[in-house]
């Protein structure tokens, strides 16, 4: 296993940053590590073209550093749904070009981190679902629970739509984005007991820089 699918439980819960945390830990136990985001919508307008902040702190975190357009093959401007984004642009989301860029990824690293859009059920068009690019690429999925309240709902009923989509749960990340949460690790010990999955790691998501948060990568070993 060289690559991983990462998803959520919701819209902005920290899937860049547990990303990243996880390109960092690979590349700190010597991998060559890159990230993908195959999907983007909220871009900026740059020289270069369209760009996200998300994909770029992927490629920020990557060594080797690949071309942006294979980490960022569909880029969108408008802020929305990237399904809407892409129908806006009259550009539709389809497989090739995303497994293309993946391949080419794969032939620069030892392993890939694919992020995701959204939660695991927002659509990539009409017709294709995130859970049909997890299966066309092979990938086991990686779960990045948001800890707030509600999580425990939200997270079991991800990774019930995971497994019943025919992909497999092969761990999970807390990410503390509430850090009022009453009892997040009474909530973390009831989720550990529950999802069929092991426990990668807990990020604090600080706005302070510090250093490199640090997962287990085990299952990409």
């Amino acid at each position: 296993m060289n690559a991983c699918y990462l998803t959520g439980t919701d819209t902005g819960i920290g899937k860049t940053v547990a990303s990243v945390a996880l390109l960092n830990t690979l590349r700190g136990h010597g991998h060559r590590a890159v990230g993908m985001k195959p999907v983007a919508s909220g871009c900026d307008r740059t020289a270069a073209g369209l760009r996200n902040a998300d994909a770029e702190a992927l490629l920020a975190a990557s060594r080797p550093q690949p071309a942006y357009a294979d980490v960022n093959p569909y880029a969108f401007e408008a802020p929305i749904a990237p399904h809407l984004a892409a129908l806006d642009a009259g550009t539709p989301i389809v497989l090739a070009p995303i497994d293309a860029a993946f391949r080419r990824l794969a032939g620069q690293a030892d392993r890939v981190v694919v992020e995701g859009v959204g939660g695991w059920m927002a659509p990539l068009s009409e017709t294709l679902m995130q859970a049909d690019l997890a299966r066309a690429l092979a990938l086991p999925v990686v779960l990045v629970v948001g800890m707030r309240l509600g999580c425990i709902n939200h997270a079991l009923l991800t990774a019930r739509a995971i497994t019943a989509d025919g992909c497999r749960l092969a761990g999970w990340i807390a990410n503390r984005i509430d850090p009022a949460m009453e009892r997040a690790d009474d909530n973390i010990a009831s989720l550990t007991g529950r999802l069929p999955a092991p426990l990668l790691g807990v990020l604090d998501r600080l706005d302070a820089p510090g250093p490199p948060a640090m997962l287990d990568p085990g299952f990409l070993r």
